[in-house]
């Protein structure tokens, strides 16, 4: 028995320790990356990378902040809030109720639909930008909102339906019967019974899209020319030039870039566990 317990110590020892190893992994760029937005573009490239900075050169901060080229961080910042919180709330009810349609509500073209969305998720980003770029320029959409928020909906819609449905056929039809019988329609059994049930999945929609629309840089910097309609990522870009780079204000854009999602994550990191953990789903 002693020799049992032993074993498992050192198992579990074991255990933490490689644990220890991702977590170091994990946090180390993140403590790097804020250690060199207090070093100038000067020491950066003179002193060796891993060392503290000499003189901590806290005026990258309002400096980065205050901008340049006519780009302000303020307003980076809350283009990127708008375009991430529009397009995670419409992917999420576009794709459950297609889901919902998708698992519960069967036709003749539900194979045809729901294979279209399938075939949406083996499609890279890169081999669309060029016909995505025409039909934005075509329909007038080119230097609008509304033409960096319909391919973020529509590149975000394929794996969420597919995690959607999946789910939602999980679901047992007799709940859904049962609610019919009481003469509820298919939008208030959506809204109050299958919306509830799938929040897990949803989480982890959210999760998903979050992270995706917020890092995003290339489908701002094709579909959008004017700087007030740019986002955060733009603007960690406009301190590297072609000939030198701002390295100081770079790291700092960096950080300022990360610190939305940081707060994110310590705020919601109960639901994002039990969304990531919830987010496999049947089939």
């Amino acid at each position: 028995m002693t020799d049992i317990r032993k074993t498992n110590n050192v198992a579990l020892y074991i255990m933490y320790f490689i644990v220890l190893i991702f977590a170091v992994l994990a946090i180390y760029p993140i403590f790097w990356v804020i250690i060199q937005s207090f070093k100038t573009t000067q020491e950066y490239m003179l002193e060796s990378k891993l060392a503290l900075p000499k003189v901590w050169f806290v005026k990258n901060y309002p400096l980065t902040w205050s901008g340049s080229h006519n780009l302000k961080f303020g307003t980076l910042i809350l283009n990127s809030i708008f375009y991430t919180s529009i397009t995670v709330v419409s992917i999420i009810m576009l794709s459950f109720m297609a889901g919902f349609a998708f698992a519960k509500l069967p036709s003749k073209l539900t194979p045809v639909l729901h294979g279209s969305f399938i075939v949406g998720i083996l499609m890279t980003l890169q081999s669309i930008l060029v016909p995505l770029f025409l039909m934005i320029n075509a329909f007038g959409l080119y230097n609008t909102r509304l033409g960096v928020l319909i391919p973020y909906i529509g590149i975000g819609l394929p794996m969420s339906v597919y995690l959607s449905a999946a789910f939602i056929k999980s679901i047992p039809d007799s709940i859904i019967e049962s609610a019919r019988i009481d003469g509820a329609k298919y939008f208030r059994i959506f809204w109050s019974i299958i919306l509830p049930i799938a929040s897990p999945v949803a989480a982890t929609v959210a999760i998903i899209t979050t992270t995706g629309t917020w890092n995003d840089f290339i489908l701002v910097q094709i579909l959008v020319s004017q700087n007030e309609l740019k986002t955060l990522p733009v603007g960690v870009n406009m301190f590297s030039g072609a000939l030198a780079s701002d390295f100081g204000k770079q790291f700092t854009a960096i950080v300022i870039g990360m610190m939305p999602m940081i707060i994110f994550y310590i705020i919601f990191r109960k639901q994002i566990t039990k969304g990531v953990s919830a987010g496999a789903v049947k089939g």
